[in-house]
């Protein structure tokens, strides 16, 4: 079927709880299942079907015109779509954009992406924002003409968000390098980091390298061993997908790292896997943040950023000022940032050693640019810990 005529195809959006949007396919036709989200992102399209953290989830644009630029070779976030369904209201008839290299829906064809149009993704958003987030299928062509009994009785028999482990899905099989001279950066490099790939983006490597920082950028499942070989100067954690009570594996590894004293920065997945090596909990919200103008605080200095989100679950930590971590080791913990349109977690500092995090997208392609200073706060603390190493060397042979 060409894709001309793929977009004749009836389609249905069909929810868990028995709601049904009816429409026409865009993209790959067929079947897709996953959990509906909505992001709220006007711009950016592509950064979003690339970003590994929506793995297994079909996402609802609640801009109603999508696919005006066109896709391109540069923007992707990653190296393949991610999202496992995709829905739109009014895609664009065809690209009008210098950058442009093919066509959305072309594309999502070309990657086996179900998509629907034509629907109202206004109400689509407001019910799940009203209900929650909750699992749903695309069905198009020949699978759109089954009962409407059958095609639910399917998205019922689909995986729930709850307990799903998708980071080792989304991350690499080979551990490689990011360079800083290969983005713009003179002179020798300032650091060396050990990166855990959990869905991590592509911009993300970019902004350490065009700081002077040299990213090994290292598999999900990785070990300390690992970690050490790169003789890193701090340890980074990604975003990522899926349900962060699963990533036990990387739980320990960051225990281990921050009793090795290793300097860390996490960001969003990186930020609940923190929030568990502490010994806080975490949990699912009811229809997450995601989209690039998401408010947070900043409580240490007061100041307001616009923030760049996609997550779904949220560390579960108090909020009144400084506390022990329940994993006492670690000495004290304190909520850095909090979203303003709900209070939940968006950052947490460690006061007694050198680790902090943010549940948000600093590096922010395709978003606001507000948090790009925490990148700059992770060189800060990476070289703090290497005077103090230095001083306890110097100290040490002095004492011989």
């Amino acid at each position: 079927m060409t894709n001309q005529a793929a977009k004749l195809t009836r389609a249905v959006l069909v929810l868990e709880d028995g709601r049904m949007f009816r429409g026409r396919s865009y993209g790959a036709v067929g079947t897709t299942l996953g959990e509906a989200v909505f992001a709220t992102g006007m711009t950016g399209y592509q950064e979003t079907l690339t970003d590994p953290s929506y793995a297994r989830q079909i996402v609802v644009q609640t801009a109603p015109h999508i696919g005006n630029t066109g896709v391109n070779d540069e923007d992707p976030e990653s190296r393949r779509i991610w999202v496992s369904g995709y829905v739109v209201r009014d895609p664009a008839r065809r690209p009008s954009n210098w950058r442009s290299e093919g066509s959305l829906d072309d594309e999502l064809a070309r990657q086996g992406v179900v998509g629907i149009q034509g629907v109202d993704t206004r109400a689509i958003t407001r019910h799940l924002r009203e209900h929650r987030t909750m699992r749903a299928g695309i069905f198009s062509g020949e699978a759109a003409e089954r009962s409407d009994k059958e095609l639910l009785d399917e998205v019922l028999a689909s995986a729930a968000m709850e307990g799903s482990r998708l980071a080792e899905e989304v991350s690499v099989d080979e551990a490689y390098v990011v360079e800083p001279a290969d983005h713009g950066w003179d002179g020798e490099p300032r650091f060396a980091i050990a990166a855990v790939d959990l869905g991590i983006k592509s911009m993300t490597p970019h902004r350490f390298a065009e700081r002077g920082v040299r990213v090994h950028v290292l598999p999900a499942g990785s070990t300390l061993d690992d970690v050490k070989a790169v003789n890193p100067d701090g340890f980074f954690m990604s975003n990522g997908p899926g349900d962060p009570a699963t990533a036990d594996v990387q739980v320990n590894l960051l225990r281990s790292v921050l009793d090795e004293q290793i300097p860390y920065f996490g960001i969003c997945f990186g930020n609940q896997i923190l929030g568990r090596a502490l010994g806080f909990g975490t949990y699912k919200l009811r229809y997450g943040h995601r989209g690039i103008n998401q408010p947070v605080m900043d409580r240490r200095t007061g100041k307001v950023e616009i923030t760049s989100q996609n997550h779904g679950f949220a560390v579960d930590a108090p909020l009144d000022g400084p506390t022990p971590a329940p994993e006492s080791r670690y000495g004290r913990v304190e909520v850095s940032h909090v979203s303003l349109n709900d209070q939940v977690v968006e950052g947490l500092a460690c006061l007694d050693i050198p680790a902090f995090s943010v549940q948000y997208h600093p590096e922010a392609a395709a978003g606001p640019h507000d948090a790009a200073y925490l990148f700059d706060r992770f060189i800060d603390l990476m070289e703090e810990q290497r005077q103090l190493d230095q001083q306890k060397t110097s100290q040490s042979e002095e004492a011989k």
